[in-house]
């Protein structure tokens, strides 16, 4: 048996787990599969990995070598697939813009402007509410660009991983149903809807705490939160079930009025990411020019933030 990359990522997981019944559940694996696993890889290397007492195990002087090592070589392994997976799917012949997104009005306009831009290009989009999946796809080449959206100032896990440039940032709105009491209010403070209940598309980072905190600021705690897929948001608010949270740029639709906060208590920013040393780098400049020319379009689309954006 020779060494594998897959017995450096074993004993990595021990260690990081400090104890084989913790790492065996990290792995998938049966306690005892593991143990037998482990046995093998240290008469591979010639001694025992790790010392076994009460508290769980830790590594021996070997096994301290071996992690050493494994801290080198895994992630130097991990970047060589990545890289190779970005040579292999490099564009050949054509433009190629491979878009993934989370919730936000600006996917659609960014597409449009690419076929515009770009008749011959081949353009596909993916979308995910997880932005650290579409992070991650970037990174290892199966995407180009990366729209996603964060809370505030605050930057998506992963973020360290591509390049960044910011496409613009919303003040958060409420979305109302048309006939909901306040629907006519040019702008409403928080505590105004302290009674309501709210719904919100699913994402990761801080904003459900950003959002408790404006709550709490403002006096009061937020009832139950519906976190839903987007068209479901809508439905719920058109009906009466709830009033939501939106990014200002969320389109007119039927049944429904979007209306600013008092303060801006949450904002919204929109972001463009790519991995430098990727193809795509060489056309970011001008994704990004498109992306902002899509954000601006989208402002000038909603009645409610054109006149927030004039009233400033």
């Amino acid at each position: 048996m020779e060494l594998e990359l897959r017995h450096l990522r074993t004993v990595r997981a021990i260690a990081e787990a400090g104890s084989l019944t913790k790492a065996a559940v990290a792995l998938s694996l049966a306690q005892p599969a593991l143990s037998t696993q482990l046995k093998r890889i240290e008469r591979l290397l010639g001694g025992a990995l790790f010392e076994r007492g009460r508290d769980g195990v830790r590594p021996t002087p070997l096994g301290e070598l071996v992690l050493n090592r494994a801290r080198v070589l895994l992630p130097a392994a991990q970047l060589l697939q990545e890289e190779a997976v970005r040579f292999a799917n490099a564009p050949v012949g054509r433009p190629r813009f491979r878009l993934g997104a989370t919730h936000g009005p600006l996917l659609g306009a960014l597409v449009d402007r690419l076929v515009q831009e770009h008749p011959g290009a081949a353009v596909t989009t993916s979308n995910s509410w997880s932005t650290r999946e579409i992070i991650g796809q970037v990174a290892g080449g199966r995407l180009d660009f990366a729209l996603v959206g964060v809370c505030g100032e605050s930057l998506p896990d992963g973020a360290e991983q591509l390049a960044w440039r910011v496409v613009g940032t919303d003040p958060v709105f409420v979305m109302l149903a048309a006939d909901h009491p306040l629907a006519g209010a040019k702008e409403l403070v928080l505590d105004e809807l302290a009674g309501e209940q709210w719904t919100v598309a699913p994402g990761e980072g801080c904003f459900a705490d950003c959002f408790s905190a404006a709550c709490s600021r403002a006096g009061f705690t937020p009832l139950s939160m519906y976190e839903t897929d987007t068209a479901s948001c809508v439905h719920l608010v058109q009906v009466g079930r709830a009033v939501g949270l939106c990014r200002a740029t969320f389109p007119p639709t039927a049944g429904l009025v979007t209306v600013p906060l008092t303060g801006t208590p949450l904002t919204w920013r929109h972001l463009l990411g790519w991995h430098p040393a990727a193809t795509s780098a060489d056309t970011a400049a001008e994704v990004t020019r498109y992306a902002r020319t899509a954000h601006t379009e989208a402002a000038d689309r909603s009645p409610s933030y054109a006149g927030w954006l004039a009233a400033r």
